[in-house]
């Protein structure tokens, strides 16, 4: 027993002491809170600047200074990421230079929005390269969707635009949104390089596969030793070519002299303005009072999928009016009755106009090859009745009978679905022609609403007035092959 004692009284006087030495030490020299966490991993950013030379500024100087007061000097003004020579990029610029109209397209799409983008750029303080993303994405066609169901300039998929704020439904889908998709692109991109610890090309390749894919591959090559910067990432084809063509877009504008490239004039002011709207209004009515046809008007308001404005709470109540013709907008909007803001008149038969979405080969396949997959592009034809009547039209392509059958089958679900008002997907050339004959609606409606008087006047005699463009569709119409009136 006094054997046990004394061993515990030895066991306490020891912790005493250790305790004793502990509280005698300085406080800097005691573990700080720092030293127990470890330091942040650097990988990423120093993988990024290991192998890249900064960017040379003076290179660029030339074109920028050629081009003073335009988007392009204030482009370049904001480049910023590193010099990379990679035969991935060569590649790029060759085959753009081999085609030098997609370079002018690019530039004639891009006019009405680069200004908006470089306000966002500089916003987020992010490269200025970053700004040509949408010749990659989307050619600058603002209206565009992929086969996977992306959309907009930005190409927002459904799930990542929704956790960006922007809206979707069957009034407005935010994606295809101008303004709003823009200021979400750049903040999800702000958002993929700090995650990437600064390192961009890693933040652009997971804006196009998702930062979880990056992450897995980026796993995959630490596991095996292998380097993991961006270049050396196993990736789909499609994203791996996808860094390297913005890289050649950017490298290209930037010396545009050296690889004889013509910069169009662009200035470096804003293209429109943000007009705030009282409540819902008719798109029609909008570009008219805009002085703007239909189809310039959408080139900067694509994001509504009815022929008005998305009523409160399904959308925003703006929309984007070139500068030089805001203040004539505004005066003849405060003219039309409130009334008409929305109103519209239809013919017998007709409703009011429908979004028709047609599946073809990309807009712009020629200026962005990794998006080899059909793209949906919409075009608004007002009213949907101009469809269907092209479509039973006499002299049509017998390429297109399918199409047409489709349609003139009272039990296929085209049929129904066109009856509902609902989209379809029909040729390009076919929409093509039904968006030029709907932009001569009047026209088409008076002279069919003067053969259907002369023909109710005596069904035994020929009517002597004939449709403009093509008759409303129906078993007796003279564009109809089986009509025995058929002139």
């Amino acid at each position: 027993m006094p054997v046990k004692l004394n061993r515990h009284v030895n066991l306490l006087v020891m912790l005493m002491t250790l305790t004793a030495a502990g509280c005698s030490q300085n406080a800097k020299d005691a573990l700080t809170v720092n030293e127990l966490t470890p330091e942040p991993n650097n990988a990423y950013v120093d993988r990024y600047f290991q192998n890249y030379q900064p960017i040379d500024k003076a290179e660029i100087k030339k074109t920028a200074e050629s081009h003073k007061d335009t988007v392009w000097e204030r482009l370049l003004s904001l480049y910023s990421l590193p010099k990379i020579e990679n035969e991935r990029i060569d590649r790029e610029i060759e085959w753009y230079l081999n085609h030098p109209q997609a370079l002018n397209t690019i530039q004639h799409r891009a006019e009405p929005y680069l200004h908006l983008i470089l306000d966002e750029v500089e916003a987020k303080n992010i490269p200025g390269e970053l700004a040509l993303l949408p010749v990659v994405e989307s050619a600058f066609v603002a209206n565009v969707n992929s086969k996977a169901d992306a959309s907009g300039l930005w190409q927002f998929m459904p799930a990542t635009g929704r956790m960006f704020g922007l809206q979707q439904n069957s009034w407005y889908d935010g994606r295809r949104d101008v303004y709003a998709s823009t200021k979400a692109a750049t903040t999800y991109l702000k958002q993929l390089s700090e995650t990437f610890d600064g390192d961009w090309l890693l933040a652009l390749a997971s804006y196009n596969w998702g930062k979880g894919n990056v992450r897995k591959s980026i796993e995959h090559n630490e596991d095996r030793n292998m380097p993991t910067d961006y270049w050396s990432l196993r990736m789909p084809d499609e994203t791996a070519n996808y860094v390297p063509r913005l890289l050649a877009i950017a490298k290209i504008f930037a010396n545009a002299d050296e690889y004889n490239v013509s910069l169009h004039d662009i200035p470096n002011k804003p293209y429109f303005e943000v007009v705030k709207l009282d409540s819902q209004l008719n798109l029609n009515k909008a570009a008219e009072m805009a002085n703007m046809t239909l189809n310039e008007f959408l080139k900067l308001n694509p994001a509504f999928n009815k022929s008005k404005t998305a009523p409160e709470g399904s959308g925003p109540r703006r929309l984007l009016i070139p500068v030089a013709k805001v203040e004539s907008f505004k005066e003849n909007l405060a003219q039309l009755p409130f009334e008409q803001w929305v109103s519209e008149s239809f013919n017998d038969g007709e409703d009011e106009s429908t979004a028709i979405y047609l599946e073809s080969k990309p807009a712009a396949a020629i200026l962005h090859k990794a998006k080899s997959e059909p793209v949906k592009i919409m075009t608004k034809v007002e009213p949907k009745q101009s469809v269907k009547t092209l479509l039973t039209a006499k002299k049509i392509d017998k390429n297109d009978k399918k199409a047409v059958l489709a349609l003139k089958d009272k039990d296929s679900k085209d049929h129904k679905d066109n009856e509902k008002g609902k989209s379809l997907k029909m040729p390009n050339h076919i929409v093509v022609m039904a968006h030029k004959i709907s932009s001569n609606n009047k026209a088409l409606a008076l002279n069919n609403k003067l053969f259907l008087e002369k023909k109710s006047e005596s069904k035994s005699q020929k009517s002597t007035v004939k449709p403009v463009i093509v008759a409303v569709a129906g078993k007796n119409t003279p564009h109809n092959k089986k009509s025995k009136n058929a002139g």
